[in-house]
């Protein structure tokens, strides 16, 4: 089965920027993955930042359109968030995502339907 381990989480001011990656591995089928980034503050429930479906189409939380960006490297397995102009309600513990079985960015964004998990990389963004 497919496992996910992310990297790149940091403490950083406001107006910075990070990059996030997501190292996918094991059996998974690679035409057929939706691939996510999450999040989840202190006291508060996890949701979804970005999706990359398996045409390549990019899906963004409000809050964070413009100012962070989803892609994917096929050939190394790798999911990349690109996070610039940081605010503090960016903080928390965000986590990569998969299903591979199909386009599930709507479903997986919503909330409604869930897939492999990686464990979660910690970003911390200070006034």
């Amino acid at each position: 089965q497919p496992q996910l381990a992310e990297s790149g989480g940091d403490s950083v001011q406001a107006g910075g920027s990070l990059r996030l990656t997501c190292v996918v591995s094991g059996y998974f089928s690679k035409g057929k993955s939706s691939l996510g980034w999450f999040r989840q503050a202190p006291g508060k429930e996890r949701e979804g930042v970005a999706c990359i479906d398996t045409a390549g189409r990019a899906s963004y939380y409000d809050s964070v359109q413009g100012r962070f960006t989803i892609s994917q490297d096929n050939q190394k397995n790798t999911l990349y968030l690109q996070m610039n102009s940081l605010r503090p309600e960016d903080t928390g513990m965000y986590y990569c995502a998969g299903i591979f079985s199909g386009d599930y960015c709507d479903e997986m964004l919503a909330g409604t339907r869930s897939g492999y998990w990686g464990q979660g990389t910690q970003v911390t963004v200070s006034s």
